[in-house]
Formats: structure tokens, sequence, C-alpha cells
């Protein structure tokens, strides 16, 4: 189960009107089983609602479409974005989501944009409950509201009673806006119990000037950790992979989304290593299909046409030789 967290730079009806972005953000997409998104800035809700669509419509997800649920408007500024999360139903069901209500008595309004938090029970991994808490800081408060999820955290652990919380989303902890003196003061940095999954030295940025990492993700205790894939956490580079120019990689966004795995249960991995047995016993059988001879009334000629066989899920084909064509 992979879970990844993207910085989508303003997502709304302008950027989703582009047909060429779209067909990208839908490979994106299709990688995970769950996606949180920040900066959704689509006021009506009508554009996403379209990408929806056209997400669920691809061959890679109709069989195992998408749903969506999203924060209401945050900002301190007419400015406002939302967090929204795309997760796939046949492997996590969202149990409850909670908006961080930032009224800490003597510390009211620490956040900009106040945590969108989800609950999700997860069908085939070894972690059955997960807590997630997305987060877009304002860069110049960055330090101070890294420091202040710590109590957001807390929050959350006392309210649903879990440990299984994974913080996720652009820190901004890099560059002019956190220094390596000034994340020494962030609780969920110098508590051991966190576990900071992206390194200090990964660029999780498009911009080729700079090579800040600015999105991250954090987990919570050993068994939190031990849930998670080693090595599976890093930004995925869309530029590198799709082979775009730095214009291209721009119109998608300037972050790269930063992606976990979670480990399998035991029994989905049973499951999985029976269907893939029966499915290559189906190819055996498919692959003694005879080679095809068909007449014609026509000119001679030889062509090469090719069947399609549908056998447990697989599409295999098959060279049928048309020849002594009358």
């Amino acid at each position: 189960m992979k879970i990844a967290s993207f910085n989508i730079r303003r997502m709304g009806p302008s950027k989703l009107s582009n047909k060429n972005i779209v067909n990208y953000l839908i490979k994106i997409f299709s990688r995970y089983s769950i996606i949180v998104l920040l900066e959704v800035v689509d006021k009506s809700g009508k554009a996403i609602d379209k990408f929806l669509q056209e997400l669920n419509s691809t061959r890679a997800n109709k069989k195992r479409p998408f749903t969506m649920v999203g924060s209401s408007r945050l900002g301190r500024t007419l400015y406002k974005e939302q967090f929204v999360c795309f997760y796939r139903e046949d492997e996590a069901k969202l149990v409850d989501t909670y908006q961080y209500e930032d009224n800490q008595v003597g510390d009211e309004d620490a956040f900009s944009r106040e945590p969108f938090i989800l609950r999700f029970s997860c069908k085939h991994t070894e972690l059955k409950d997960l807590v997630l808490i997305p987060v877009h800081t304002k860069p110049k408060d960055s330090q101070k509201e890294l420091d202040e999820l710590y109590d957001v955290f807390l929050h959350v652990k006392d309210k649903w009673e879990t440990d299984n919380v994974m913080i996720l989303g652009d820190f901004n902890a890099d560059g002019a806006y956190v220094s390596k003196k000034k994340m020494k003061a962030i609780r969920i940095r110098t508590d051991p119990d966190f576990h900071w999954l992206i390194g200090d030295d990964v660029d999780t940025t498009v911009i080729q000037s700079n090579d800040h990492t600015y999105d991250r993700i954090v987990v919570y205790k050993d068994d939190m950790l031990k849930a998670v894939v080693p090595k599976s956490a890093k930004p995925f580079n869309f530029q590198q992979a799709y082979k775009l120019s730095d214009e291209m990689a721009l119109e998608i966004s300037d972050h790269y989304p930063v992606e976990v795995s979670l480990k399998k249960s035991s029994a989905a991995k049973t499951s999985g290593k029976a269907k893939t047995k029966a499915q290559k016993q189906g190819l055996k059988k498919v692959k003694k299909y005879p080679m095809c001879k068909m007449k014609y009334t026509a000119v001679s000629l030889m062509l090469c046409a090719y069947f399609s066989v549908r056998d447990s899920g697989y599409l295999v084909q098959i060279d049928g030789i048309m020849d002594s064509i009358k």
C-alpha cells in the first residue's frame, strides 16, 4: 500500500483545464492507494470533481476507483487552500476526519492552514489503523507551526486513542525557512519517538536552482516504523520518470510527491501468491492455442494477424499466419 503527499501548486480550474497536465496527474495519482494533496484552490469544487471522474475512467482505475474527501477552505487572507485526499476504497476505509480547531488557550491561531486529519482502516496491510496528519506550513512561520504539530499530535492521540500516526506534507523545513539550529527547537524533531523518513539531504523540489528538502514524512513510534517497507520513503521524480522538460514539470508542480509504502499483511501476501499462481497456470493453457490459418477471397498475400485471447485476467497475443488466400 503506497501513500503519498503532494504539494500540487495551486490545483484549480486553470491547471485542470490543461489536458496535458491532467494526463500526467492521472499517471502520478494512479501510483498510489492514498494521496494527500496540498494547495488545492478550486473554490467551487467543480474542477476537482471532474478530475476525479477522469481519473476513475482510465483503464488502470476503473476496477479500483478513487474516492475523494476534502477540508474546508483554509487561510487567514482572501487566498485560501484545501487539503484534499484521494484514496482507493478497496484498500482503505475512511473511518473519521477531524479539522483541527487551533484554539489552544494562549496559543490561538498557530496555523495558517490548520491540519485536516484523517483516520483510515487499512484492509491489506500489517497496520490496520492509520492516522494521517497533512501539513502545509506558511514558510515564514514554519518553525513555529512545526513545533505546534506536537500539540496537534497529542490531541489526536488522546481523541482517537492510537499511536499509529503519520505526519506528512510540505514542512518548508529547509533553506532560509528553518535552519539546522532551529530544527533542534522543534519537538517532533527532537523527540526520539518520531522517525523522519525523508532524509535532510533529499531534494523534493522540481526547481533546478535549489535542492531543498521541504516535503517530509514522519511516523510515530517503532511499531509504526516497523510497518513501513524499508527504504520506500522517497520523492517521486516525475520529471525524470516521464522525461519532461523543466517547463513542463513546473506546470505540474514545483514539488515532487513524497511517498512511502506500508507492508502487506500475511493474508494479503498469501492471497497475492495464490492469484499469481492461478494466473500463470492460465497463461500456460492459453499458450497451447494453435496457430491460426484463415482464408479470404482476395489476391494471394501474407499477413500477420493478432488475435486476443482473454484468460484468467491476462491478455495474450497469438501470431496467426494467413496465407494461400484465394
